[in-house]
């Protein structure tokens, strides 16, 4: 069986992560891909047979506008912890249909995480994989948006790390002997530029993402499935018992000085009620 992972752009032409796991936590691919060709092609010897995809990026959106209700409880856990969700909805179109719907069946996925077929995919989010697996405070700041590099490359490279302190963790996570990986971190130590650690962050996200995919076969009882088939869900190891967020930054309070993620929850439960006050008008009108 392989668990694969694909950190996975939003648009066509963005770059994507790639990674596959063997049945033995062994990393055997690595990489980055761009088209949806090219990640069918990077793909398919390895999802011909039993498998499970973890795919960071929105895979089931139903919702006209606003956030899903998986995003919405998902957002509750570990939005504290600087790991927000963003919203998807068909009213962007984007999500209309989402990208990882339309690679889900050209490869032949099942997208439900309930199911119990032997080719699957399911929706991650390795910001949140970080937070539970690591017992971090809040997340590493070695994404794109970080504006100091020197600061951001020592982010990924405490990443990096993490991820090959997994050798040690139950399910084992086996990166070190993997020459894609190594050649991966060589390249992350010699950045020092932003393109050059954008090429890198994506393919060190998927290597989590195939991570988390194992996890949730390996051990479910320890998985929180956030939403559902339906309306649309994020997988992810749940938070463990007694963890606490780091002390928010003041960049994370309003100008009066608020904690923001209050002010977030109130709009959440407001679009929560447009939403279903909005559904009910239509189902009137159109009685």
């Amino acid at each position: 069986m392989y668990f694969v992972g694909l950190d996975l752009a939003w648009a066509e032409g963005n770059q994507s992560g790639v990674a596959v796991l063997d049945d033995d936590g062994r990393l055997v691919q690595v990489g980055a891909a761009v088209s949806d060709d090219d990640i069918e092609a990077a793909l398919a010897p390895f999802v011909d047979g039993p498998c499970v995809v973890g795919i960071d990026a929105p895979l089931i959106v139903n919702n006209p506008s606003g956030y899903r209700l998986g995003e919405t409880l998902y957002n509750r856990d570990f939005a504290p912890f600087e790991a927000t969700a963003q919203p998807a909805n068909t009213g962007n179109r984007l999500f209309d249909p989402p990208r990882a719907e339309v690679l889900c069946q050209r490869l032949g996925l099942d997208p439900d995480p309930l199911s119990r077929g032997d080719r699957r995919a399911i929706e991650v989010y390795p910001h949140a994989a970080t937070i539970s697996l690591f017992k971090l405070g809040k997340t590493l700041k070695y994404k794109r948006r970080a504006k100091d590099v020197a600061k951001r490359k020592d982010e990924l490279l405490r990443m990096v790390g993490l991820i090959e302190g997994l050798n040690d963790a139950t399910p084992r996570l086996r990166v070190r002997s993997s020459p894609a990986w190594l050649e991966l971190r060589r390249r992350i130590e010699a950045s020092d530029r932003a393109f050059q650690l954008n090429a890198c962050e994506d393919p060190v996200d998927a290597v989590l993402c195939a991570y988390v995919a194992l996890f949730f076969v390996r051990r479910r009882e320890d998985v929180t499935i956030y939403g559902d088939r339906e309306g649309g869900y994020i997988v992810t190891p749940a938070l463990p018992p007694g963890l606490t967020p780091a002390p928010r930054s003041r960049a994370a309070a309003n100008p009066e000085g608020g904690d923001v993620l209050p002010r977030l929850e109130q709009v959440q439960q407001l679009i929560e009620r447009a939403q279903r006050e909005l559904t009910e008008i239509r189902r009137q009108l159109g009685g």
